[in-house]
C-alpha cells in the first residue's frame, strides 16, 4: 500500500511559478513510476507528466512541455512538479499517482495509488 500526499498548490498570477511536491509512504519508492495529473472543473482528469522509478526517463503532455519539469528524490520518497510560465488554463486540481512499474506511464487508468489533490489557481 502506498499513500501519497501532495502539497505546494496555491494562487499565482499568470507567468508565475509553483513547485508541487508529493510525498509517498513505503520503503520501495524507487520501484514506482510516478505521475502528475490534473482535473479542471467539469473536465476529465488529464495527464501532465510522469517519471520512471530511477528518474532517468520522463514524459510530458504537449501542453506543458518546456514549462513544467517533473523530478524525484528517491532518498526522500518525494516527486516534484516544477511549473513555470503558468497560464490561466493550467488552473486545476493536481494529483500525483503511483504504479508499481519502472517505466513512466501516461494513462490515468493504469495508476494504482492516488493522492488527494492540491488546487492550483492561475489568475490572468
Amino acid at each position: 500500500q502506498v499513500q501519497l500526499v501532495e502539497s505546494g498548490g496555491g494562487l499565482v498570477q499568470a507567468g508565475g511559478s509553483l513547485r508541487l511536491s508529493c510525498a509517498a509512504s513505503g520503503r520501495t519508492f524507487s520501484l514506482y513510476a510516478m505521475g502528475w495529473f490534473r482535473q479542471a472543473p467539469g473536465k476529465e482528469r488529464d495527464f501532465v507528466a510522469s517519471i520512471s522509478g530511477s528518474g532517468a526517463s520522463t514524459r510530458y503532455a504537449d501542453s506543458v512541455k518546456d514549462r513544467f519539469t517533473i523530478s524525484r528524490d528517491n532518498t526522500k520518497n518525494t516527486v516534484y512538479l516544477q511549473m513555470n510560465s503558468l497560464k490561466p488554463e493550467d488552473t486545476a486540481v493536481y494529483y500525483c499517482a503511483a504504479r508499481h512499474t519502472l517505466v513512466p506511464l501516461t494513462n490515468t487508468r493504469v495508476y494504482d495509488y492516488w493522492g488527494q489533490g492540491t488546487q492550483v489557481t492561475v489568475s490572468s
